[in-house]
């Protein structure tokens, strides 16, 4: 079919790679950062058109047929009727909005109203707790906001030159806090609940649809949020989770229908093939291993694996409940992290470090378990993250985990994502792809890990790490 580029537009940088429309074999690349100090709240988005000029220098794009976009997650782009920013985007998880995302629950009658509702529970980032922030810090600005675009949506709508018709995915849409992974619908009475008004939405297409063509004859797909894109790259499908180990972390697994949640440990959101994507956060991951590295005057998290390989699983009876920054899963804001089993032959290096490993890789099983509590089918767990490389995490992570651990070498998947879903659009277009059936690229390459005789090993020390959350938090966590 020639040749397609996937955009990946994340909170720093852009980033597009240039692949074989066949087989998903990237070509070239190109990356710039977006002209903006740090990561603030408010960003011009005329910034990510910058980075993205930068990255696509050097005739990057040429022979390129169709481009994918995908991007940060939860930024809201607020517009006027005629098209111009009200004000910068407002990205990122903004802690600014911790009252207004609780003033929402309750203006709707709680946390299952909104599990009902849209599959989520308000949280800080989302945008429909960042335009109740709006309504009620910058009630100006919120009157004069007509259309409501999020990032990649606001990029695609620039690469078509800016058309009447303004487009999203179920990927995006299923972020928002107002639209339905379940009905596949809009909510816009929880629009108004936020911002105070109506406001014009983009129109949901389908995963292998293309949201136009640019003057020039190149193919604009539907795009994508970061999230659903890294996904699509990662080839994931029935049957596999991914676990992303960042200072925080996360759970997500490809099912077939939408899980509403209750205790709003669930977002239920959409993935890019018309499938959907349950997600469930912790708030302590990665954070765990650097706070016991600086404890014990390490310099660096490979020091704290190689210390932790001499202990042995079960960390001699010593268990970490990583709760450091408080915790969503199980449901614990307030609380703090809790050191168990000290003993004296307990009290040693190793041991402290043995037990920050598996009391983050526990926390995550937890998060797994909820998935799988819910009727999700998890055999094989793809492991993300830098952290994933570490040797303390892949000896402890299949039989804490219970599965098949795949850890993928390091590549642009998010980009590759946003170019496979280009490719589909563009076989679909040219009769070549079945429009439910996405093109069939290489696989990433990785290193597969099986719990194989060590899985009873790991089963006690998740039991271990039970007894201690149980004792400390009674009833906090049910799955």
């Amino acid at each position: 079919m020639g040749i397609v580029a996937g955009l990946d537009s994340s909170p720093d940088f852009t980033r597009i790679v240039v692949c074989d429309a066949d087989t998903g074999a990237v070509i070239r690349q190109g990356y710039a950062p977006h002209p903006v100090e740090g990561r603030p709240s408010d960003v011009d988005p005329q910034a990510w058109l910058l980075s993205l000029g930068e990255a696509a220098g050097g005739g990057l794009l040429e022979g390129v047929q169709a481009i994918g976009v995908s991007a940060q997650q939860n930024a809201v782009v607020p517009l006027d009727a005629q098209g111009n920013t009200v004000r910068p985007a407002m990205v990122g998880g903004d802690k600014r909005a911790q009252v207004a995302a609780a003033d929402l629950v309750d203006a709707l009658g709680g946390k299952e109203a909104w599990a009902q509702a849209v599959g989520s529970v308000p949280q800080a980032a989302q945008p429909v707790t960042k335009l109740r922030w709006l309504a009620k810090n910058e009630p100006e600005n919120a009157l004069r906001t007509a259309v409501l675009l999020q990032a990649h949506d606001w990029l695609v709508w620039q690469l078509l030159g800016r058309p009447v018709r303004r487009t999203t995915d179920r990927g995006g849409a299923s972020g928002t806090g107002y639209w339905s992974a379940a009905t596949g619908a809009y909510r816009p009475d929880l629009v108004e609940l936020a911002l105070g008004h109506q406001a014009m939405l983009p129109e949901v297409i389908g995963p292998s649809d293309a949201a136009g063509t640019t003057p020039e004859g190149l193919l604009i797909s539907a795009g994508t949020g970061e999230t659903m894109a890294a996904a699509f790259g990662l080839g994931i499908g029935l049957g596999d989770a991914v676990v992303s180990l960042g200072a925080s972390g996360s759970v997500m697994a490809v099912h077939p229908e939408a899980l509403a949640d209750q205790s709003g440990m669930i977002t239920s959101l959409a993935d890019a093939t018309g499938m959907h994507l349950p997600v469930v956060t912790t708030l302590n991951a990665v954070r765990a291993l650097r706070g016991t590295a600086e404890l014990l005057g390490l310099p660096d998290l490979e020091s704290l694996s190689d210390l932790a390989m001499k202990s042995t699983p079960g960390a001699h009876g010593l268990v970490l409940l990583p709760y450091l920054e408080g915790e969503r899963t199980p449901n614990l804001p307030h609380t703090a992290g809790t050191l168990a089993g000290l003993r004296r032959e307990s009290m040693k290096p190793e041991h402290l470090a043995r037990a920050a490993f598996e009391g983050m890789l526990c926390g995550l099983a937890d998060a797994l378990d909820v998935l799988r509590g819910r009727g999700v089918e998890v055999r094989r767990i793809f492991l993300l993250g830098p952290a994933a490389e570490l040797p303390a995490v892949q000896a402890s992570a299949p039989s804490l985990f219970g599965a098949q651990v795949v850890v993928p070498q390091p590549a642009d998947y998010t980009a590759i994502g946003a170019a496979r879903q280009a490719a589909w659009a563009l076989g679909v277009s040219q009769g070549t792809l079945d429009p439910r059936n996405p093109p069939a690229w290489q696989g990433a390459a990785a290193q597969v890990l099986d719990p194989g005789e060590e899985l009873a090993v790991g089963q006690a020390v998740r039991q271990q790490f039970t007894a201690v959350r149980e004792q400390t938090h009674p009833g906090a966590f049910r799955p």
